[in-house]
């Protein structure tokens, strides 16, 4: 192992680290994305360590992105600092936020095959796209093949959601609260925006490069267990 590409795998695990973004077009990583995707030696080495630190790393668009793994309590949030993050208190409340991205994604990233993105999605979207899907698996959790984990989960996340108002008054229409169904989406989507997965502009919410990429990664190479089931597809499910 030469020091020189040790030292570059480093450099490009440190960018990422700290949010910066290396792409091929960008002046100040372009040297880096060359090094990642023209050196063997290199590339090899930065995928090593971040297996060792628990980060997965997607490329997408001549970009890419790291993102922390399962459990992985220094680059990612554990379940009481997502719910201080984000706002809310109860698991309850986490795990709908949980479901509310959930519907986000599948927005955006319709299927493997042809990789179609839709361009935006408002708050009301989503809203109806979390009532759409609830209804149809509370309604249908008998066909799937669940634990008793898996099916109380969803029941507890179907009570969450229906206990909220569409929205309290007028004035909720500008505000992301825990008390009603608007103001949920738009907590969730404004701690997708800190993330600098989303950016809002009048109303439209537009995933940014990294959400897509995150998207298409995610269901390429792991299609989880939530997706399967809101697919209704469990018999090949991935658990």
């Amino acid at each position: 192992m030469e020091d020189r590409n040790l030292s570059k795998a480093l450099d490009i695990i440190s960018a990422l680290i700290n949010g910066e973004e290396i792409s091929r077009d960008s002046k100040s990583s372009s040297d880096l994305y060359d090094e990642y995707t023209s050196n063997g030696e290199v590339f090899d080495i930065t995928n090593s360590i971040c297996k060792k630190l628990n980060l997965s790393l997607y490329e997408y668009e001549y970009s890419i992105f790291a993102s922390a793994g399962e459990n992985n309590r220094v680059f990612g949030y554990s379940n009481d600092e997502l719910k201080k993050e984000i706002g809310v208190k109860l698991n309850r409340e986490l795990f709908l936020c949980y479901f509310i991205i959930y519907n986000l994604i599948t927005w955006f990233y319709n299927d493997t095959g042809s990789y179609t993105f839709n361009e935006y999605i408002k708050i009301e979207d989503l809203i109806n796209s979390v009532d759409g899907t609830l209804s149809e698996m509370i309604k249908d959790l008998s066909v799937y093949t669940l634990n008793e984990v898996e099916e109380n989960s969803f029941k507890m996340i179907a009570l969450a959601w229906e206990d909220l108002p569409v929205m309290i008054n007028e004035e909720a229409n500008a505000k992301a609260a825990r008390g009603s169904k608007y103001g949920f989406v738009k907590m969730t989507l404004n701690f997708l925006i800190k993330q600098e997965l989303v950016i809002e502009s009048e109303g439209r919410y537009y995933p940014k490069k990294r959400m897509k990429a995150l998207a298409k990664c995610y269901f390429e190479e792991y299609k989880g267990r939530l997706y399967e089931i809101m697919k209704g597809d469990s018999k090949d499910a991935t658990y």
